[in-house]
C-alpha cells in the first residue's frame, strides 16, 4: 500500500507541476481526491469578503480553503451518491447573489469597476464554484436528513451540560393586526400628479436625471438620478419589469403604480435579457382622513375582539396589512430565530414601540389601536395582544424542552458532521500548496493519510 500511496503522489505531483506550466498566470492551491483548487477562486472569494465591506485579514483565505477543501469531500462523495442540482437552481443562486452585489454597490457601472471585469463575465466565473457550493450544500443535506433526537437523547444531552446551564432572559409570545390606511382615489390623485408633471417637464427637455435627483422618493437611486443598473425580469415588480422590457432604449414610460408608489422610467440601454433603467418615485402618503378612517376600523376590529365576537387569530387572518404575521394568527416570529418559527422573543429583542406597550399588559390582554410608524416610514394603527410571557431563569426541560432539543439535534448532527469528515480524510488523497502551511485551521487536513498496513 505505501508503494501505491507513493506512486499516486508522483502522478499527481507530476500533474501540477504540467498545469502550473500551462497555466502561468494560477496555480493549484489544493488537491482533494480528484478535484483541484485554483488559487484564483481563493482569491474570487476574498474578493467577495472585502467587497461587503470586511477589513483585509490574510487569515480569511486560510478560513475560506478550509471550506472549500470541506466542500470538495462532500462534492466527491456526491458524484459516487449521484448527488446533483438542477441548472435553474444554479442560476436562481447566481442572480441572487448579483443582485445583492449590484444593490449593495449602488448599481451594476459600479460593482464592474470594482471587480475590473463585466457582470456577465464574473457570473460565469462564480457559477462553477457556487454550483460545488450548491452540490456540497445538498450532500450535506442527504448526511443529517435523518438525523432525529428522542426524549431520552434530549434529558441526556441536557444532564451533560452540568452547571453550564444557559440562563434565558424575559420571553413573551405576542400577536399584532397592523392596519395601513387606504387613499381614496381622490386622496391618491394629488401624488399621481405630482409624478405626471415631472413626465411633462422631462418631455418638455429638463434633464431625467437632475429631476430625479430633486423629488424621486427611492432612497436606493435618488443620489444616482434614479439610476438602477442593469437588472433582470426576477428583479422587480411585475409592473415595473413590464414597462422596463417593453420599452426601447430611449423611451420614457406613462406614469404607473406598484406596491410602491408611483413611477415614471426611461431605459438607458438594453443587454440581452438585462435592461439598464432609472426611474422616479414618488410614494403616496397618508392623510389625517385616512388615518381617521383606519382609525375607526381599528377600533371596530378591537371591540369585536374584547367581546369575544371575534378571535386575535380570526381578526389578524381577515384583516391585518402584514403579510409575514397575519396567515400566522398574527403572532410574530424571532427573527434571530425564523428557521424554527419560534413565537417566543426575548424581550430585549422586541421592537421598543412594541415593549413599551406589552410591558403592561397581562397575559391574554389585548392592546387599543395604537398610531404607529413602520420600518418604512408609513403610519398606521396596530392592536397587540400579549398571549403568554415566561420570566427569566435558568434553562430546565419542563418549560425550555424545544429549545434543548433543537441544540441536542445541532450537536448530534455536527458531532455526525465531524465523524463522516474524519472517515473521507483519512481516506482520500489531500495536498495543500505550502503558501498555506501556516494556517491553523488546515493542520488537520495536512495530517499523512493512515496507511493499511
Amino acid at each position: 500500500m505505501k508503494k501505491v500511496f507513493l506512486v499516486v503522489t508522483a502522478l499527481i505531483s507530476l500533474f501540477l507541476n504540467s498545469y502550473a506550466q500551462k497555466n502561468n498566470i494560477d496555480k493549484v492551491a489544493a488537491v482533494v481526491g480528484n478535484n483541484i483548487v485554483l488559487l484564483s477562486d481563493l482569491n474570487q472569494q476574498y474578493t467577495q469578503y472585502l467587497y461587503q465591506g470586511n477589513q483585509p485579514n490574510p487569515n480569511i483565505k486560510c478560513m475560506i480553503l478550509q471550506q472549500t477543501l470541506t466542500q470538495k469531500l462532500l462534492k466527491q462523495q456526491a458524484e459516487i451518491d449521484s448527488v446533483m442540482v438542477e441548472d435553474n437552481q444554479v442560476d436562481d443562486e447566481v442572480n441572487r447573489r448579483m443582485r445583492s452585489m449590484t444593490q449593495r454597490a449602488g448599481g451594476q457601472e459600479r460593482l464592474e469597476q470594482f471587480l475590473n471585469k463585466s457582470l456577465l463575465q464574473y457570473k460565469d466565473e462564480m457559477r462553477p464554484s457556487i454550483k460545488d457550493e450548491l452540490i456540497a450544500q445538498k450532500m450535506q443535506s442527504k448526511i443529517t436528513e435523518h438525523i432525529n433526537v428522542t426524549p431520552m437523547e434530549v434529558e441526556k444531552y441536557f444532564k451533560s451540560l452540568g452547571d453550564s446551564l444557559p440562563e434565558f432572559n424575559t420571553e413573551i409570545e405576542v400577536g399584532e393586526v397592523v392596519l395601513n390606511p387606504k387613499l381614496t382615489k381622490a386622496e391618491k390623485e394629488r401624488f399621481h400628479d405630482k409624478i405626471e408633471a415631472l413626465r411633462l417637464r422631462i418631455k418638455g427637455g429638463e434633464d431625467f436625471g437632475a429631476l430625479a435627483k430633486a423629488y424621486s422618493e427611492d432612497p436606493g437611486s435618488v443620489s444616482d438620478g434614479g439610476d438602477l443598473g442593469f437588472f433582470d425580469r426576477s428583479m422587480m415588480a411585475k409592473e415595473f419589469t413590464a414597462w422596463a422590457f417593453k420599452l426601447k432604449a430611449g423611451e420614457m414610460s406613462p406614469v404607473f403604480e406598484t406596491e410602491f408608489g408611483y413611477h415614471i422610467l426611461q431605459v438607458i440601454e438594453r443587454r440581452g435579457e438585462q435592461v439598464h433603467a432609472r426611474h422616479i418615485l414618488i410614494m403616496p402618503k397618508s392623510t389625517p382622513a385616512s388615518l381617521d378612517r383606519t382609525k375607526l376600523h381599528a377600533d371596530s376590529i378591537y371591540n369585536n375582539i374584547i367581546a369575544n365576537k371575534l378571535s386575535f387569530a380570526a381578526a389578524a387572518n381577515l384583516y391585518s396589512d402584514n403579510k409575514e404575521t397575519k396567515y400566522n394568527g398574527g403572532m410574530m416570529l424571532n427573527a434571530e430565530n425564523v428557521q424554527s418559527r419560534t413565537t417566543f422573543i426575548p424581550v430585549e429583542k422586541l421592537e421598543p414601540a412594541v415593549f413599551l406597550v406589552v410591558d403592561t399588559m397581562k397575559v391574554g390582554g389585548v392592546s387599543k389601536p395604537e398610531l404607529f410608524t413602520g420600518a418604512d416610514g408609513k403610519q398606521g394603527y396596530r392592536i397587540l395582544y400579549l398571549k403568554s410571557k415566561i420570566p427569566p431563569h435558568k434553562a430546565n426541560l419542563a418549560q425550555d424542552f424545544p429549545k434543548i432539543k433543537e441544540a441536542a439535534q445541532s450537536d448530534k448532527t455536527n458531532r455526525t458532521l465531524s465523524e463522516w469528515f474524519e472517515k473521507r480524510r483519512e481516506s482520500t488523497f489531500i495536498k495543500i500548496d505550502d503558501e498555506f502551511q501556516d494556517c491553523d485551521q488546515l493542520k488537520i487536513w495536512t495530517k499523512k493519510n493512515t496507511e493499511t498496513k
